[in-house]
């Protein structure tokens, strides 16, 4: 790095005309400057500069040296410039992991980011599993549920309201319940962490999934049943789209059904009771010096969610 900085200073004298102008622009005494190129020629053994009292003239081999400064000094520029965009401007390849429930919602909460800026570019990981955000060098990551203790920085987006959902042709074979403790007696669609996460806690351990479901009431009394598991999957919209074919009962998130209750392929069952609201959350794999991409992308996601209809924004 000292022989770079006396090239940067060679370069600067050769383009001020003088020491003392280039001594001036790199904040150095013009002695100093004199010596840092005195100790460039010495240690390279050829002469760059001829000096007399009045001007300096470079030799053919500072004209040489001189030439290939310039080239990188405009890389120098280029690569700080560089920075300074991508610290001020929403520039370069955006990657975002979401789940899938929540993708369809990607691309209408950053249309007007991409429209404002287009030297930004998207790439959407679409996926239920957890995708490691190092190694496949995610920028912002949509996660819903509790988060597990890790290094990322996590932030609240909003929490997401869930309904219990069934069709109307599943109803007409078995009916609607009318309490929590008739939801036995039905089959039940659930994803596959919901059983995980039930079999860890020791809850369902036979050859039918069992997983407890917990609704609270208007007055925020909650009440536990534990439901049998006839159908899994591993993400929601499967769950949602078997529930929707009649295979059961399954809790869903609201604004993923509502398309579907609004056409009446599936209606809410015991609307007086709800689940706990689910958390969502931005992560990202830094802590600080987050770049303009990501920060603008935080604001539009922000914006979007703020009105979509069944979540609660943080200030709720």
């Amino acid at each position: 790095m000292n022989d770079l900085r006396q090239l940067v200073v060679f370069a600067e004298t050769v383009s001020r005309g003088s020491m003392s102008a280039a001594a001036r622009r790199l904040g150095m005494t013009p002695s100093a400057v004199s010596q840092t190129i005195k100790a460039l020629e010495r240690q390279s053994g050829v002469t760059l500069l001829h000096r007399s009292t009045r001007k300096l003239t470079l030799t053919e081999d500072g004209k040489q040296c001189y030439s290939h400064c310039l080239q990188l000094m405009a890389s120098w520029k280029a690569a700080t410039d560089s920075l300074t965009q991508a610290r001020d401007a929403p520039t370069g390849e955006l990657r975002i992991a979401a789940p899938l429930g929540l993708g369809p919602h990607i691309a209408p909460a950053l249309a007007p980011l991409l429209s404002t800026w287009p030297q930004l570019r998207l790439r959407l990981l679409v996926s239920d599993e957890m995708i490691d955000l190092i190694d496949a060098r995610v920028d912002l990551a949509i996660r819903i549920g509790k988060m597990a203790d890790s290094g990322w920085t996590a932030q609240k987006l909003c929490d997401l309201e869930t309904i219990m959902c069934a069709s109307p042709a599943y109803l007409a074979r078995n009916g609607t319940p009318g309490s929590p403790q008739e939801l036995g007696d039905h089959q039940w669609i659930a994803i596959e962490q919901q059983v995980e996460a039930a079999r860890s806690a020791g809850s369902s351990d036979g050859a039918t999934p069992v997983i407890p479901v917990t609704l609270v009431t208007e007055k925020r009394m909650k009440q536990t049943v534990h439901v049998s598991v006839r159908v899994v999957s591993t993400t929601q919209p499967a769950v949602q789209q078997m529930c929707e074919e009649g295979l059961g009962i399954a809790r869903l998130s609201y604004i993923e059904a509502l398309s579907s209750l609004k056409r009446h392929d599936l209606v809410h069952v015991l609307p007086k009771w709800t689940f706990p609201t689910l958390p969502v959350t931005l992560v990202t794999p830094r802590k600080d010096g987050q770049p303009a991409k990501v920060r603008a992308a935080v604001d539009a996601l922000r914006s979007y969610f703020r009105d979509l209809p069944a979540v609660r924004s943080p200030a709720d």
